[in-house]
């Protein structure tokens, strides 16, 4: 179970299109969810990652060696 606080503004506006298309509010903010759940995993992903090249505790590869590994050179 989820409860979420949302402004006037951004609540009205689910309302509305709830509304419009007889669909419940949250139906819509599910869907909104979902559809930025994964690139919010995918950006503090990178970050760490970003983080760690910094820091030295990982490396980066080349595209041509991936290239080469997976037989993709030209």
């Amino acid at each position: 179970m989820l409860a979420i606080r949302l402004p006037p503004e951004i609540e009205e506006r689910l309302e509305k299109l709830a509304k419009r298309t007889g669909r419940s509010k949250t139906f819509y903010a599910r869907e909104a969810i979902l559809e930025h759940l994964e690139d919010l995993e995918d950006y503090y992903l990178a970050e760490r990652r970003a983080r760690a090249v910094a820091a030295g505790k990982e490396r980066t590869i080349p595209l041509e060696e991936v290239m080469r590994e997976h037989d993709m050179a030209d």
